[in-house]
């Protein structure tokens, strides 16, 4: 019995967006916050919000996680790809909707995940000078 395209390929990305979301709270926007002039802003956002410091203190746990989800994503989106969908037209048309969709979120995590990586590890250094 052939596996059809189901919602978990679908569940996998949004999972991946979720943990990549963390890298920018983490680390993306403070940094914004700060370069915009919102520094105060920010200090009371980390009153009210302190996981937002502990998620900065443990970024790499953070980024290695998102990294793994992220990863592990787009292997079920590459293993998906070629996957009938069901032969009734109506599902067939809702499974390469929901490929469409898995897409744009798994894109949307990485271009996230990318962002972030770059504020927390690339920008210090090269603001820095």
């Amino acid at each position: 019995m052939s596996e059809h395209f189901s919602i978990k390929h679908t569940l996998v990305p949004f999972i991946s967006l979720f943990t990549s979301a963390g890298t920018l709270v983490c680390c993306a926007l403070p940094t914004l916050m700060v370069s915009l002039g919102m520094g105060a802003a920010l200090a009371g956002m980390m009153t009210d919000f302190p996981q937002l410091v502990w998620l900065s203190q443990h970024k790499l746990g953070v980024f290695g996680t998102a990294a793994v989800m992220i990863t592990f994503a787009g292997l079920m989106i590459y293993k998906a790809r070629n996957l009938p969908c069901p032969a009734d037209p109506k599902q067939a048309k809702a499974c390469k909707r929901l490929r469409v969709i898995s897409l744009w979120i798994y894109g949307f995590s990485v271009l996230a995940f990318a962002t972030g990586f770059f504020f927390a590890f690339i920008a210090p250094y090269v603001l820095e000078k």
